[in-house]
């Protein structure tokens, strides 16, 4: 009867080894495995995943010496995506069994966050024990210091905590210098607010989506990457005046609800905000025009109703400013009644048009579809 061969599989998820080290994994066998860790610990002798391979290879040579027979392989995932380096490791995880002749494994790992994998290791291979490595420290002011700095110095925990705390020091130093410490704390939680919802609904991978949009019309020579850098210096201007009104609007003598304080910002950026997106809606069109004519009739409508929906919005907060009893404001309710007639009105013929230009657009795509065809 064959004996059982164990695999010691040693996991590095966010793939330290390959973006440190410059080294690329698997690594199968005691010496690419300890080539690996020396390789990593010349790179950053701090990384916890060197003492995981070291552990690796110390179970590994305890079975050997009892005589077990035994395999040692470092796998590594990818450092940018999880859900690709996650497959890559699957993958691998299935070549290595193939290759070792392994019937059971032993996970070694320096944290939970290599353990994620363990559902797909089990499916591939039965896992017999599981071995974390934890790196000791002295529990003095040093290493809180050296923890400290680790949290601050790794990206995944300082864009994720850091960035609304330093927002919201800066905030709050910029409204107290201009003169309004009251209102600080109003901005400064509305800021943190939105941000820790665009977190939670993942509105910041939408971001980052348009971050490579950008750069991926920079690099085909777009006409919209020139209308995208303009929508944001705009949508900049419009952010800060949006402030200014709502400073503007602020008195220590009358205090405003939430909702109130949210409708003049508004009202001070929706001018601008429409700007920005009339600008992008627009770069749509040409690129389209120019690129992909077939889609023309899908975008052209963008810009009419960017047109009508600034227009309505604009006009609701000049009318619910009018209606507050502020003093700084310019308009009375009824000049304010007359604006929001006008905006509504206005932007609804912007609608009819956009869709009636689309209209006329797509039957003649159509025409042309059909006449191609014959």
């Amino acid at each position: 009867m064959q004996e059982r061969k164990t695999l010691v599989l040693c996991v590095d998820r966010d793939d330290d080894i390959g973006y440190k080290a410059k080294v690329e994994s698997p690594f199968i066998g005691r010496e690419a495995a300890l080539a690996a860790a020396t390789a990593l610990a010349l790179a950053d002798p701090e990384d916890s995943d060197v003492n995981a391979i070291f552990q690796g290879i110390r179970i590994y040579d305890d079975l050997v010496r009892k005589g077990e027979q035994a395999a040692i392989v470092v796998l590594a995932g990818n450092h940018t995506d999880m859900l690709e380096g996650d497959r890559k490791m699957a993958a691998d995880l299935e070549q290595v069994i193939r290759l070792t002749g392994t019937s059971s494994c032993i996970l070694v790992s320096d944290g939970a966050e290599d353990e994620f994998i363990l559902p797909i290791i089990q499916s591939r291979i039965p896992v017999a024990s599981v071995s974390r490595v934890i790196v000791s420290q002295m529990p003095n002011l040093e290493s809180s210091y050296y923890t400290i700095k680790k949290l601050i110095d790794d990206p995944k925990v300082s864009r994720v905590f850091l960035v609304p705390i330093g927002l919201a020091m800066l905030l709050f130093a910029v409204a107290t210098l201009m003169g309004y410490p009251e209102g600080a704390t109003v901005i400064v939680l509305g800021v943190v607010g939105t941000y820790i919802l665009f977190r939670v609904f993942g509105i910041d991978e939408i971001f980052g989506e348009g971050v490579s949009s950008l750069r991926s019309s920079l690099e085909k020579g777009r006409f919209s990457f020139v209308t995208s850098v303009s929508a944001i210096v705009l949508a900049i201007i419009g952010i800060v005046l949006g402030s200014a009104a709502v400073f503007e609007n602020y008195t220590s003598e009358f205090t405003m609800g939430i909702f109130l304080y949210l409708i003049s910002f508004l009202y001070g950026s929706l001018g601008w905000f429409t700007a920005s997106a009339l600008i992008v809606a627009i770069g749509k069109v040409i690129d389209a025009w120019m690129n992909d004519p077939a889609s023309l009739p899908r975008v052209v409508v963008l810009p009419f109703f960017v047109v009508a929906i600034g227009l309505i919005a604009y006009g609701a907060s000049v009318y619910t400013l009018s209606v507050s009893n502020l003093l700084t404001f310019p308009y009375t309710p009824s000049q304010g009644s007359q604006f929001i007639t006008l905006c509504v009105v206005g932007g609804l013929l912007m609608a009819i048009l956009g869709v009636y230009i689309q209209s006329i657009l797509g039957r003649r795509g159509a025409q042309q579809a059909a006449a191609v065809a014959k």
